[in-house]
């Protein structure tokens, strides 16, 4: 891992419609739009669902290091977020974020330490933690039957 502080570096340029093109060095192009709700298309990512997405991606890419660091033994790991945006004082904001974590472990895994690094995941989650809405975390951790 690089010292911080970390930089990273997203460029556009855009017409007066159409959709607005997000560049990166060593990165596809990334077209986006306006979600269907503020009357774009509806088909492309939105800041909005970025965001919502940001939040998912971390959260896992955050639960890998700690598994690993832990040694924690798991199959899968499934993950939606929704992201409620909505106005509070006229100012347009996300006001909450809840994540549905489903994790798989084999067979004689640990469940309890399983559910603690899911916790933690969320509690370090750089994403999560530079927000400012509450962030609703729900744990289903499922232990493999063993084959007989």
């Amino acid at each position: 891992m690089q010292a911080f502080p970390h930089t990273y570096t997203v460029a556009t340029s855009a017409q007066p419609t159409g959709d607005v093109v997000l560049t990166s060095d060593r990165l596809e192009p990334l077209a986006t739009a306006a979600p269907a709700e503020f009357g774009g298309p509806g088909d492309k990512w939105s800041p909005e669902t970025m965001l919502v997405g940001t939040v998912a991606n971390c959260f896992v890419l955050t639960f890998r290091a700690i598994a690993a660091a832990s040694k924690l033994a798991w199959t899968s790991v499934a993950v939606d977020v929704q992201g409620t945006l909505d106005r509070v004082d006229r100012v347009t904001r996300f006001t909450a974020f809840t994540i549905d974590v489903r994790l798989d472990l084999p067979p004689g895994a640990g469940d309890a330490q399983a559910h603690r690094l899911l916790v933690k995941a969320e509690e370090t989650c750089l994403i999560t933690r530079s927000l400012n809405a509450p962030v609703d975390l729900r744990i289903d951790v499922r232990v493999a039957e063993p084959v007989a």
